[in-house]
C-alpha cells in the first residue's frame, strides 16, 4: 500500500492530487521480468567490475536492473522492458556463438537499431542452427537427409540414423543433444559406444579406466569440443551433466530426463542393442547411429543393428533415417571412396564371391 500525506489547500491541493494519481497509475503499470544467463559465462555478460552491466543501465535509465548469480532482473514500464530484452537476447546469441564479447561490441549491440548492425551479430538463418559453438562456429544440419534426421528426432523419442562414414550421423546427433540440453528439454546427455577395436588388436592399454576407454570415445569428445566452450564442457563433465561411457556401463540403469546417443551401433550384438534400448526412461530421447558396412565384431558374432532396424520398423515413436554418399561432409574423396566400395560389393554379389565381408 502506498500512503501519501498531503496537507495543501485549494488549487494547489487538486494539482498535486492529480500528480499523485498519475504517479500511482504509473506504478501500477510497472512490470518485471527475469532473464536467465545459464547458457553463457555471466562474467562475459556483466563484464569486469560490472563494466558491461553499467553500459546496460546507462542505455535504459528508466529501468531498474539488478543482477544475481546467473540471472538479471528488469523492472519498469513494459515497453522499456521489451526493448531491453531484445537487446539482451542479441547479446546472449552472440555470446553463445562466440564465447566472448568486448565492451565495444556490447555497446554497438545496445546502440544499433538498424538492420545492418543487427545482421552483424545475428545469424541470417537462425532457425537452421542447432548449436552456437565457441569461436563463432555455428552447427547446423547441412544436407537434406541431415535435416530430415533433425525433424525425425524432434517428432520421435527413438531414432535410428544409418549411413556410411562421413555423413554427419554422430555430429548431427550430438548437436541435437546439446541443443536439447541448452533448451532445458533434458537434464543430461549420455553418449555411449561399444568398446570395439577397428580390425586391430591394441593389447594392453596403460593408465586408469578412463584413460583405457577414452580412445574409443574420442569422436564424441571431438564433436562436443566444437559445440561447447572448454570451461563449460569441463563443468558439465565434472557434474555428470554430460556423461560419456562405454556401452557395457549402461546395463542395469534407467536413463531418464536424458538425451542418449548410441554411436557405432553396428558393433553391438543383439543382446547389447536390446539392453540399450530397454534402458530408456519415460522422459528420454535416444538416437542410435551406425554404419552396417563397417562391422568390427569378431567373425563369430553378428551385428544386432540390422535386426533391430528390421523388427522395430513400424513402431509409433521410433523413426528411421538413412543417409548416403550425398550426405558426406568430409573430404570430397570420401564420397568417391564410398561409391567405389559399393560398386565392388555389387560386383561380388553378382559373381557370388563374398570374401571376408561380414
Amino acid at each position: 500500500m502506498i500512503i501519501f500525506d498531503y496537507k495543501g489547500k485549494g488549487a494547489d491541493r487538486f494539482t498535486n492530487i492529480s500528480a499523485i494519481n498519475k504517479k500511482i497509475k504509473s506504478i501500477e503499470n510497472l512490470t518485471e521480468t527475469i532473464i536467465n544467463l545459464e547458457t553463457v559465462n555471466p562474467i562475459e555478460f556483466f563484464g569486469v567490475n560490472n563494466g558491461k552491466l553499467d553500459l546496460l543501465k546507462k542505455k535504459f535509465p528508466l529501468l531498474k536492473i539488478l543482477s544475481r548469480g546467473t540471472q538479471i532482473k528488469l523492472s519498469g514500464a513494459p515497453e522499456q522492458i521489451e526493448t531491453a530484452k531484445e537487446k539482451i537476447d542479441l547479446i546472449l546469441q552472440y555470446l553463445e556463438r562466440n564465447g566472448h564479447l568486448s565492451e565495444n561490441y556490447f555497446e554497438q549491440i545496445l546502440g544499433g537499431d538498424d538492420a545492418e548492425v543487427i545482421d552483424n551479430f545475428v545469424d541470417r538463418n537462425p532457425t537452421d542452427i542447432l548449436v552456437f559453438g565457441p569461436n563463432g562456429k555455428t552447427v547446423r544440419a547441412r544436407t537434406a537427409n541431415q535435416k530430415k534426421m533433425v525433424q525425425a528426432g524432434d517428432r520421435n523419442d527413438i531414432l535410428f540414423a544409418i549411413g556410411p562414414a562421413g555423413t554427419g550421423k554422430t555430429y548431427t546427433a550430438v548437436a541435437m543433444a546439446v541443443r536439447a540440453l541448452k533448451n532445458k528439454v533434458v537434464k543430461k546427455i549420455i553418449l555411449t559406444r561399444p568398446a570395439v577395436e577397428a580390425g586391430e588388436n591394441l593389447g594392453f592399454l596403460p593408465g586408469d579406466l578412463k584413460e583405457k576407454i577414452d580412445p574409443y570415445l574420442r569422436p564424441l569428445y571431438d564433436a562436443l569440443d566444437d559445440m561447447i566452450p572448454a570451461d563449460k564442457l569441463g563443468y558439465y563433465m565434472s557434474t555428470r551433466t554430460i556423461e560419456i561411457a562405454p556401452l557395457a556401463y549402461m546395463r542395469g540403469r534407467t536413463l531418464d530426463n536424458a538425451f542418449i546417443i548410441l554411436d557405432e551401433a553396428q558393433n553391438t550384438n543383439d543382446l547389447q542393442l536390446k539392453m540399450f534400448l530397454t534402458r530408456i526412461g519415460a522422459s528420454a530421447k535416444a538416437i542410435i547411429t551406425g554404419d552396417p558396412t563397417q562391422v568390427d565384431l569378431p567373425k563369430n558374432q553378428r551385428s544386432g543393428l540390422e535386426k533391430a532396424t528390421r523388427i522395430l520398423k513400424n513402431i509409433d515413436g521410433i523413426a528411421h533415417i538413412e543417409l548416403d554418399e550425398e550426405d558426406v561432409v568430409r573430404h570430397r574423396l570420401v564420397k568417391a571412396i564410398i561409391k567405389a566400395y559399393d560398386r565392388d560389393k555389387e560386383t561380388e554379389q553378382v559373381h557370388g564371391f563374398h570374401g571376408n565381408n561380414r
